[in-house]
Parts: C-alpha cells; sequence; structure tokens
C-alpha cells in the first residue's frame, strides 16, 4: 500500500472546522481495497489457522455475497457475537464493504444483557454460528465486492459500552472515525522512527477481544494499514498458550492490557519462552505500576519497549499516546494528543476531546449523545486530569468507575441488580485494589435487620443477570447504615475508607 502523506488541513466536520489529514482513505472499503498490496503476507493467524490478505480480500467477497443473499444493505445491522476469529474479521469487512452496520456483541455478556443490546440496535442478520461463514471463508471461487457509494460519515460500527445508568450504550463510529484512527496511528509511528528509516511489517500479538477497540480498530484495521500481521491465542485467555504463541510466530510486538500482560509476566514458563522477537508491548486500560513495568525488562529482556494510549470508546479509542521515551522522562503521564485530536480541561478538570475520532453518538440514544458530545463536538470524558507542557496527566478515571482488567464496571448497575433482592436493604459496590486485575469488584450490603445473608446466593443472583466478571468477589456484610450525604447520595470515598480498614 503506497504510504498517505501525513499533511494536515483544515476541513469542517458536522459544521465544526477541524483539523484532519488532507489525504485520507474515505472508506474501510477503500482501505480493504489498499490492503491487496500486501498479497502474500499474514494477515490473521487465529491459532493454527491463518489467512493472507490476498486470501481474506478474495473471502470478504464470498461473505459479503452471503450476506446480501440473505437480505443486508446499506445501514442495516449485522450483529456478530463470538469469540476472536477468521470468520468474526471477514463477516466485519464484508458488512461495512457491503455499506452496512457491524455489531460487535460481548461475548461475556448475559443473556438479558444481550437481549438489551439486539433490541437496541435491531439487526437485520445475527451472525453466532460461524458454520456457514467458515464455509464462504473456505470456498475458492470469484465474487468480486459490489460497488456501493459509502460516505466517510456513514456509520460502520456500533460497540457497546457500559453507562453510568447502568445500562450498555451503542457508541457509533464512522467510516471516518475510524480511518482516522488507523492513519493517526501509522502517523506515530512515522514520528518515532528515524527520518528515511521504515520497519518491516509487524507481527502483533493481540489478547484483546474483537469486541472491544482495542482488538477490532487498534488490532485487525490499524494493522491492516501497514501489512501487519495479528495474531491470537483462540478462546479464553491462557497465559501459557499465548506465551508459546508468542514463540512460535516470532511475534515483535504484544498488544495487551494489564491484567493479561500481569499473568503472562508471573507464567512460571514464561522465564524459558524465547522473546528474542519480541520488542515492543503496548496498551491502556488501566495504569501500568512501576512493578510491572520493571518485571516487563525482567522476564522480556532488555530490548523490549512499552508505551501506553489514553482514549475511550467514545473517542474511538485513542486521544493522547506516550512513547517509551516520555514515560522515561515523564512515568505519570498519558503523552501527548495524537494527530487532529485536541485535548483541553475545563475549569473542574474535566478531560475534553475533540477531533474526527469522536463517534457520531449513541446509536438511537440523542439524550445520552447530547450529554457529551457539545454542539462544537467537544467530548465530555468524565475523567479528571491536567494538562503540563503538553501532556495529559490523569487525576482520576470516571466517577465511581471499577477498572477490572481492561473491563469498565459500573457500580450503579450492580447495586441496581442487588436491590432486587430481598436479603438486600442497602448496597453500595466499589473497587479494592488488586494485584492481577488492578481492581476487583467489592459489594457492601446491609441486610434487613434480623434477616441472614448468604454470600452464595446473592453471587448467584447477580450472574444470573449480569456478565461474569461484574459479579462481586468481596463481600461485606454489615449492620451500621452506609454512609450518606445529607441529600442521600452514598459517600463513596467513605466506604472505601471503612474497607480499608477491615
Amino acid at each position: 500500500m503506497s504510504p498517505l502523506s501525513y499533511e494536515l488541513t483544515q476541513e469542517e466536520v458536522f459544521g465544526v472546522p477541524m483539523t484532519v489529514f488532507a489525504e485520507r482513505h474515505r472508506s474501510l472499503r477503500e482501505l480493504l481495497d489498499a490492503s491487496l498490496e500486501f498479497g502474500d503476507q499474514d494477515y490473521v493467524v487465529d491459532g493454527g489457522r491463518r489467512i493472507t490478505y490476498g486470501e481474506h480480500h478474495a473471502a470478504v467477497g464470498r461473505v459479503a455475497a452471503w450476506l446480501a443473499s440473505r437480505g443486508v444493505g446499506k445501514g442495516d445491522r449485522v450483529a456478530i457475537l463470538g469469540w476472536n476469529s477468521i470468520e468474526w474479521v471477514t463477516t466485519f469487512w464484508a458488512s461495512v464493504s457491503l455499506g452496512a452496520i457491524a455489531v460487535g456483541l460481548n461475548a461475556w455478556w448475559s443473556p438479558a444483557e444481550l437481549a438489551l443490546a439486539m433490541a437496541d440496535c435491531e439487526p437485520t442478520l445475527v451472525i453466532d454460528d460461524m458454520v456457514e461463514i467458515a464455509a464462504a471463508v473456505a470456498d475458492t471461487k470469484t465474487v468480486p465486492l459490489p460497488d456501493v457509494p459509502i460516505d466517510e460519515d456513514d456509520p460502520a460500527v456500533i460497540l457497546y459500552t457500559s453507562g453510568t445508568t447502568g445500562r450498555a450504550k451503542g457508541a457509533t463510529h464512522s467510516h471516518r472515525n475510524v480511518i482516522a484512527l488507523v492513519q493517526a496511528q501509522q502517523h506515530l509511528i512515522s514520528q518515532r522512527l528515524p527520518p528515511g528509516m521504515t520497519l518491516p511489517p509487524a507481527r502483533i500479538l493481540n489478547s484483546t477481544p474483537l469486541f472491544h477497540v482495542a482488538g477490532l480498530h487498534n488490532g485487525v484495521i490499524a494493522g491492516m494499514g501497514v501489512g501487519s500481521a495479528t495474531i491470537w491465542q483462540p478462546g479464553r485467555f491462557d497465559a501459557e498458550k499465548t506465551l508459546r504463541l508468542l514463540e512460535s510466530e516470532r511475534c515483535t510486538s504484544w498488544a495487551t492490557m494489564p491484567t493479561t500482560l500481569w499473568r503472562g509476566l508471573h507464567q512460571p514458563l514464561a522465564p524459558q519462552i524465547d522473546t528474542s522477537s519480541l520488542q515492543h508491548i503496548g496498551g491502556g486500560g488501566a495504569a501500568w505500576s512501576p512493578a510491572l513495568q520493571r518485571k516487563i525488562r525482567e522476564v522480556f529482556g532488555p530490548q523490549v519497549t512499552w508505551g501506553i494510549g489514553y482514549g475511550q470508546t467514545e473517542c474511538t479509542a485513542l486521544a493522547t499516546s506516550a512513547s517509551y521515551a516520555e514515560l522515561q522522562e515523564s512515568p505519570t503521564s498519558v503523552g501527548k494528543p495524537v494527530a487532529t485530536v485536541e485535548v483541553k480541561t475545563d475549569e473542574s478538570g474535566e478531560i475534553l476531546v475533540r477531533g474526527p475520532m469522536v463517534m457520531l453518538g449513541y446509536w438511537r440514544n440523542d439524550e445520552a449523545t447530547r450529554a457529551i458530545i457539545d454542539d462544537q463536538r467537544w467530548l465530555r470524558t468524565g475523567d479528571l486530569g491536567e494538562i503540563r507542557d503538553g501532556s495529559l496527566y490523569l487525576s482520576t478515571r470516571r466517577t465511581d468507575l471499577i477498572l477490572r482488567g481492561a473491563e469498565n464496571v459500573y457500580p450503579a448497575e450492580i447495586e441496581n441488580c442487588l436491590e432486587e433482592h430481598p436479603a438486600v436493604d442497602e448496597v453500595a459496590v466499589v473497587g479494592v485494589p488488586d494485584d492481577e486485575f488492578g481492581q476487583q469488584v467489592a459489594a457492601v450490603i446491609v441486610p434487613p435487620a434480623g434477616l441472614r445473608v448468604d454470600e452464595g446466593e446473592l453471587a448467584a443472583f447477580v450472574k444470573e443477570r449480569l456478565a461474569y466478571y461484574k459479579v462481586p468477589s468481596r463481600w461485606f456484610i454489615q449492620d451500621a447504615p452506609l454512609p450518606r450525604t445529607v441529600t442521600g447520595k452514598v459517600i463513596r470515598a467513605d466506604v472505601i475508607t471503612q474497607l480499608g480498614e477491615i
């Protein structure tokens, strides 16, 4: 793929002047077609299976024809439910190439959560059994992609993200949003290389699900822009299998999150793995502690660097980025804004983001969209921080947010669930420190006077209604009422302090 220039210009996006790349692909379909230049290079390595760029492009044509034969057209939603796989990826590309909207459904959700998302996006087709997709991928006939007009501001992807009200909302990304991310990542790489230097295509081990922006947008889509191979260990994360794959596939990078990185570094096999090919580890999701960073060097060797990024699903995953060199000088920084992105803080210290990567909005939820995106397209992140010497420093994450691994867990959702149980009079859900996950979910329960509470019963009650990672792993039962403000709101800081004293 001939490299695009990184010249920046000003254009109006939804009536607001913004900085954009002057030369860019205008749709994901254009990016897909350009990937044919990488021909016989690996695109996706799915455990023991692999598909090249050329094979993938041909497979997308066949899957698109299969989708079209089942009524999928421009603007229709195609919901994809399943673990990372070649079939997931080809279904995604086939959907967006038809002008349809690919919806990534969280494979960890409970049936009730899935039902809510399905009712929200109203898909024309749900792909939860990859058998027919696999047959189309394996076929050998040539089926050209239809020529569908696609505007760069057409919606392309819906990825669900939890909200403070406890109900997932569909962050809707346009073709412009995702292409801007791809190009911003390419620009970052070019900036960090000596003048005139180029790198061979990376072989990136990705430990993030495709229904997350990190796995989909930062992974298989951004990888297509530079001919990288995306590699993953199929199914649920397994530290030993992932490390062995890192060795056997001679991975040059590992895109991960603190939890999976922590597990890999502490796997007994880790010191025996040949990591001489590994050059870089990147990710986000939660803060990387100094101890974790020291362990990277101890286990993987002095040749490995790392970097972190700050962003949200609502701004297509990325707003700022800190390289290894920047982290050595400012270890608590999350970096400077990437190309095309503006970042500022308001009088309260809340971080605001603007640029062509800010989502279109929440799917069919104008009220929620207006609450966080103003008429000048500034996104209110809900995070607090400050900007010093051009770099962003986070003060705290979103109010009340629990970061369990790379999953955002909102206490209100779990509290609403538990309050339906007859053995719960009052409840507060908070995050408590955890070496492996960063935080674990803890529930403080006040039962009705004289009533006995069974923790196992409460856990089962939550598990039936919510995803497994939202089920509290720590339970605290007390007779004393929860600390509250004069307006009746629970004072979470006091709850956390009390737990620290237990």
